[in-house]
Order: structure tokens, then sequence, then C-alpha cells
């Protein structure tokens, strides 16, 4: 039995008879010729079918549909340059099929799948996730996506950080400002986690520095192009920090070595999206949220200063006043108001109203939040009481601190809204494999009345 070989790897094999396996892109009939384009895991290649060549070959193709799975053997020829095509690894070579094998037949689809693009409604996309997720620029999306995630481990394992797997059900809620989903736990009541962050903490304590890459549950009753309920989170935690400014840098070297990767490994998937990886210039800029509240008004005459946070308007300008400044798509903003964020960030000591906090947006969409924490159990404590918290429903994460843990801060990014930023998609949910909302849980819930 000959070994299969991929549509990327087929042009070594000029001259040679070989196997190749997968499913039919397009059926395309020239006269007396049939050519398809069979997609693999690793691409796409053309295969002509001849009759004078296999007779019994060219009566299989006759029959074969879209998404048909087949597996065909033939020789590998050189194609002539002008018929070659630049946009496939394969594009200099054709299969000559010499024998044809049906593996699995498909349906007739519910919409064309062979052009380059998809040019469907996003409810539709998502309704037929199981079809859709085979067209290339779909394909895409993701394999981007897997260049962020592996490219945030491999950065910070070099950094010394060590990956931890947190839990995703807690006995309490981590943070505040987002609604939590509760979940029946045998006879007790839980919480599906908001953040990983009270865990990497604690783990935090015993090993210093520690990622996780977890899903993480926001229960916000908004159905906006960059909210998500089920969202990927890629948390990181550091110890023996001197401030914030420390987390802010590791930050910052964290999204540098990520777009450095995502250049390298995907220029085509980058083409596929017409789309410019953002811009980091050698210093992110960082201001304090009452400076970008200045800057806004100065610029466009809106007045929000004083408001505790920026709503997305204000990230949107912010980010163009930066971009026109500086050359950068990214902006740090630090320095927001203490009670607007959760009960372990740590407060300015000079002016404890507001706390050491920061959030990097790029291109009018926040990407990042972190910042220093409270290390100091009294404050700690202090704080739970303020935030009226019950000390008994997070008494292993106090544990960690009765116990000595250093100064120490950390970040997490949403792979999501990353993904969506990098490909300039117009709405979060195409960055999600099988995206949740308020009105989807793989089906929308509408059609299901």
């Amino acid at each position: 039995m000959k070994q299969r070989v991929l549509a990327s790897e087929a042009n070594k094999h000029i001259g040679k008879t070989i196997k190749i396996a997968g499913w039919v892109r397009i059926r395309r009939d020239h006269g007396k010729l049939i050519f398809l384009d069979v997609r693999d895991r690793s691409g796409i290649i053309q295969v002509v079918v001849n009759p004078t060549v296999s007779e019994a070959s060219y009566k299989a193709a006759q029959k074969l549909k879209p998404e048909y799975v087949v597996e065909i053997e033939g020789k590998v020829n050189e194609r002539p340059g002008k018929a070659a095509n630049t946009n496939l690894e394969s594009g200099n070579v054709e299969l000559e099929a010499t024998d044809i094998k049906v593996i699995a037949k498909a349906d007739t689809l519910p919409f064309d799948m062979g052009s380059d693009e998809l040019n469907l409604e996003l409810p539709t996309l998502l309704d037929h996730r199981a079809l859709t997720l085979r067209h290339p620029k779909i394909q895409a999306i993701f394999k981007v996506q897997a260049v962020i995630i592996d490219a945030f481990r491999e950065y910070l394992k070099g950094e010394g950080f060590m990956e931890f797997q947190a839990p995703s059900i807690a006995p309490a809620v981590a943070e505040g400002g987002a609604e939590v989903f509760e979940v029946s736990y045998f006879d007790h009541k839980a919480y599906l986690t908001q953040s990983p962050q009270l865990y990497k903490q604690i783990v935090m304590s015993a090993f210093e520095r520690v990622f996780s890459v977890n899903k993480i549950f926001r229960a916000e009753p908004s159905v906006t192009t960059r909210h998500l309920a089920e969202v990927v989170s890629l948390d990181a935690e550091m110890a023996f920090i001197d401030s914030w400014e420390d987390v802010r840098d590791m930050a910052e070297n964290t999204v540098r070595f990520i777009l450095e990767r995502v250049e390298k490994k995907c220029k085509k998937e980058l083409s596929l999206f017409k789309t410019t990886l953002p811009v980091m210039i050698d210093k992110t800029p960082s201001i304090s949220l009452s400076q970008a509240q200045e800057k806004i008004f100065k610029h466009f005459k809106r007045d929000v200063r004083g408001q505790k946070d920026l709503n997305p308007e204000d990230e949107r300008e912010i980010c163009e006043i930066i971009k026109e400044e500086s050359g950068s798509d990214f902006v740090f903003i630090y320095g927001y108001h203490t009670r607007n964020k959760p009960f372990y960030v740590y407060p300015n000591p000079k002016n404890p109203e507001f706390n050491e906090g920061m959030d990097l947006l790029c291109r009018g969409l926040e990407w990042l939040s972190g910042g220093r924490r409270i290390n100091d159990y009294n404050q700690l404590m202090e704080h739970v009481k303020l935030w009226k918290m019950d000390p008994a429903k997070i008494s292993m994460f106090l544990e960690a601190f009765r116990f000595g843990v250093p100064p120490e801060g950390g970040f997490a990014f949403g792979a999501e809204r990353m993904t969506m930023q990098i490909l300039s998609l117009s709405n979060v949910r195409e960055a999600s494999i099988f995206p949740r909302d308020m009105e989807r849980v793989d089906e929308k819930f509408s059609a299901k009345q």
C-alpha cells in the first residue's frame, strides 16, 4: 500500500506515482477532462482526470460532488508556467489520476463552499458550523488563533513561567462587574469561573511564575460584536515585582512575541484577510485614565473626565489619538478607580482612590487587563470586608496570603479578541470556533421554538 502524501508535499514527488486523500472542494468539467480541487489538512492540490489515461477514474470522477471524501492515486506532473497557481503550495504541480476511490459521500451542500470567500450572514455561518469550518478562509482564523496560543505558551515558558490548569467550577465569585453562571453542584451552589485569577495567585505563591490557558465564563446580559459568554483566557502571574510596570513590561513583551510569531507563521492566513498586523513601536505608550480622558476632551470635545472607566467609544478615540501621536496601535491605560476594580487589585500608596491596574488597548478594543495585586494579608482582608465578600468562600485563596506572599502581579488576554483584531474580523463570534452567547449554544435558541 502506498503511503499517503499531503497536498503541500506533492511537489517533492514530480514524475512519481503517489496517493492523496481528502475532500473534493470543486469539480470542473472541461470538455473531455475533469479537474478536481482536493483539500487536505495541508492545503489544496489540483487533480486532472483524463479518460485516455484511466477510463475507470474518469467514470468515478463524473459522480463526485463537493465534500466527497476520496482517495486518489496518480502521477505528479509539473504544471506549465502560465498554468501554475502561485497561491497554492502545490500550485506548480497537478496529479494525473489513475485510480479514484470514494471513502464517504456527502449530501448536496446548502450553499457554495467552492469560492474563495464564504459570503454568508453570521447566523448562517454559525448555524452550519460543522460544515463552514471546512472552508479554507474559516480554517485560517483558527490556525492564527492556534499560533497566538502557542506563542503565549512559548514566550512565558522561556521566561521561567510554569503552566497549570485552573478549575472551571469555583465556590465564589472572583471579580466584580460581571454576572456569573450559577451551577448546581450536587447539593451545593457553585459558579463557573469568571477568571482563574484566585487560583493562579495561589499557584504563584508556590511556583513564583505561572500561566494558564483556560475557558472562562461571563454571564453578561449583552449582545455585542465584542462579547462572548465563554472565552479562552490566556493568564499569567508573577512574583517578586517592584511595581506594576514590571507586569506591564512582561505583558508588552509577550504581545510583541505573539505578533512576531503570527507574522512569521501565518503569512498565507493574513493574506487571505488582506490585513496587516497591529503596529507595536519600541515602547508602547502608557497613560493614566485621567490623561486619556483629558486627551479625548481636547481632541473630540467630549467631556468624559471623572468617569470611572472608558466606554467603547472612549477606547476607540484614545486609540486614534495615540496612533496619530506615536504611530502605535497599542496603548496602556492605568490608574483606574480602586472601587471600580476587583478586591485584589493594589491601590496606589500615594493616592489609594486609584489603583495599579492596567488595560492594554489595540485599535479601539481592550486586549488585556492586569496589574499589581495586593500581597499583604491584612490589607487583603480589609478589601474583602470593604467589597462585602465572604472570607469563608475564598479561604483557600486567603490561606496562601496568611503564610507570606511577595509583591506580585499578572495579566490576562482574551484569545478571541486578539484573533478578531489581528484579522480585522467584524464580530468576535467569528473568532470563536463554537461561540456561546445569550442567543446561542451551538444552535440559536429561537430556532428551537
